[in-house]
Order: structure tokens, then C-alpha cells, then sequence
């Protein structure tokens, strides 16, 4: 791994998050009931001062580090061919990939469920028009893109077997909300899958906000109703973590 580009590529949620007008949607038209569920906290460099299970919520990259998300690098750094040939999917599944910047996953899974379908789906502008503009050139009938929100996906209710967050879900300004809205959106043996950066393992150099813990993935999302039902150490930085419903 090039410790170099991580560190710089680390680096763009912070200046991106405080720049890019769409990279945290302000609609003051969402509020939440569930304000309690947080705590405030004096923000750190990367983070926001909000803080959930005494997790301060991290930056979120703009669409402006769109090509680090598409570096040549990314397979040997992540494996993330190893990750698309595990997630517990077939031919008919369809599924939700939350966050999905430049669809560097959606388009990849896509290919894998050529009865089912894939969400793409994104809040900010920049990265949902690039989604609708790649989805055409490619031809996919089996993506469709949704334009998000802060505090929901906005996909059916019923509707999804499998929701997959990489590198995404400690940047959500709102987990609380977001998981309850992606948990009206799975179907009864609906999934969720975390791909996020080993927190337990100093050596992989990421920036801390950047990097989750399996105790305090649990944690959060046991408090949403979900259960671990799969751990893979398989991948080289990354923990692959499969929830399901209580």
C-alpha cells in the first residue's frame, strides 16, 4: 500500500467536507426525534462535534476526491474483487449501495445480478448526476440512482435484500435515522453489510474518524436492531461486517 496516497486521500474529507456545499445536506426541512440519541463534543480536524455511542461522526468526502475513489491502486490496496465475490447475494438480489459516490461498486455488482437490481444511491448532486450519466453510457437496465438524503436512502419499503455501506457509514451525519430508514427498506431476511477501515489495527494508515471498530459497529447497530451474523477477516484493511434483523 502507498501510505502516501492514503494519507493525502485522508486528508480531502476534511477540506471537501467544510467546502463542498452538497458533501452534507442542510435541508432544514429534515428534523429528527431522535435528537437525544447524539452528543456534541468540540470538533476535532476530522470530525463534527456530534457524537453517537461516543463516536465522533467524521467528515464527509465531497464528490471532489471522486478519483481517488477510482485510482487504479484500489484493487491491490483493498481487494475489493475479493469483497463483490463474498457479499451474500445471487443472480435475482437486489441491492442498495448507500453512499455510492462514482458507483465503483454499483456498477461492478451489477453485473452480478442480472435478474435483480442495483440502487445506487448518493445525496449529493455531483456524484447522482455521474451515477445517471455512467448508468446510460454503460446500458445497465439494472441500475437505478436515487438522490438521498441526510437521514434516508428513500428507496421502498420491503424492497432490498442486501444494503451495502463502504467506506461511507462513519462519515453519516444521521445513523440513527439513516438505519431505520434502511431497515423499512430491507425485505424480512434483509442484510446489511459495513465495509469500513480497521480501527483495531494501528498499523493501516488512516486517519482515526476514518476507521471503525467491530465493538463500536456492534454497538450502534444493535441499537438500531441488528445483529452481526458474519465477521470477515479476509480483507487487507477493511473488516466485512454482515448485520441482519433482531
Amino acid at each position: 500500500m502507498k501510505l502516501y496516497q492514503i494519507i493525502l486521500a485522508l486528508a480531502l474529507p476534511v477540506f471537501l467536507g467544510c467546502t463542498t456545499s452538497t458533501s452534507r445536506q442542510k435541508n432544514t426541512s429534515e428534523t429528527t426525534a431522535d435528537t437525544n440519541v447524539y452528543g456534541q463534543m468540540n470538533a476535532t480536524n476530522d470530525g463534527i462535534g456530534k457524537t453517537y455511542y461516543g463516536r465522533e461522526i467524521a467528515h464527509v468526502m465531497g464528490f471532489g476526491g471522486a478519483s481517488w475513489l477510482e485510482r487504479d491502486e484500489r484493487q491491490e490496496e483493498e481487494n475489493t474483487a475479493l469483497a463483490i465475490s463474498k457479499l451474500p447475494i445471487t443472480a435475482s438480489s437486489v441491492v442498495a449501495d448507500i453512499g455510492a459516490g462514482t458507483g465503483y461498486y454499483t456498477f461492478r455488482i451489477a453485473t452480478k445480478v442480472p435478474q435483480g437490481k442495483v440502487y445506487a444511491v448518493d445525496v449529493q448532486d455531483e456524484s447522482v448526476q455521474f451515477l445517471q450519466k455512467k448508468t446510460q453510457q454503460l446500458g445497465l437496465k439494472n441500475v437505478e440512482v436515487v438522490k438521498g438524503s441526510a437521514q434516508s436512502p428513500n428507496l421502498p419499503d420491503a424492497s432490498v435484500d442486501l444494503a451495502i455501506i463502504v467506506d461511507v457509514y462513519h462519515e453519516l451525519e444521521f445513523p440513527h435515522e439513516m438505519l431505520q430508514s434502511l431497515r423499512k427498506s430491507l425485505k424480512a431476511d434483509g442484510k446489511i453489510l459495513l465495509l469500513e477501515y480497521r480501527k483495531e489495527d494501528p498499523s493501516i494508515p488512516i486517519k482515526e474518524l476514518h476507521k471503525l471498530s467491530v465493538a463500536q459497529a456492534n454497538k450502534e447497530m444493535a441499537a438500531n436492531g441488528f445483529k452481526l451474523i458474519q465477521r470477515g477477516d479476509f480483507l487487507p484493511i477493511q473488516h466485512f461486517l454482515v448485520y441482519q434483523k433482531e
